[in-house]
């Protein structure tokens, strides 16, 4: 069984969607620096600077959800799932004028989950 690390619900691609139609490529990338912490923010393809400290931790819906790996080290043992929720939060990210932001939640891993996925 192939496992992932992250999901989306259908109301964020209802979003997310919106989004690609207005900007084109997209990226989601979960620093855990400033402003909303910790939530996934998302920006156009290219706009964030990625280097060999982030973390792809796979695509939903085809867009690549990045994390900082010193983030990750947190977040390893999750499985984190994107929501979207009303109110908007005090990210650079593209969904804010929306009036809305994105979310996660998240569970720990099942003992299956974690043997496959933290080798």
């Amino acid at each position: 069984m192939e496992y992932k690390r992250v999901a989306i619900t259908d109301k964020a691609i209802e979003v997310l969607n919106q989004l690609r139609e207005k900007h084109g490529d997209l990226i989601f990338h979960q620093s855990g620096g400033c402003c909303d912490g910790s939530a996934p923010m998302i920006f156009e393809e290219g706009d964030m600077y990625l280097d060999d400290s982030d973390i792809l931790l796979g695509q939903l819906d085809g867009v690549n959800y990045y994390m900082n790996q010193d983030q990750f080290e947190y977040w390893k043992h999750t499985h984190l799932t994107v929501d979207i929720t009303a109110g908007r939060g005090s990210s650079f990210s593209l969904e804010i004028p929306l009036g809305v932001r994105f979310i996660i939640h998240s569970r720990l891993l099942t003992d299956e989950e974690n043997a496959e996925l933290n080798k």
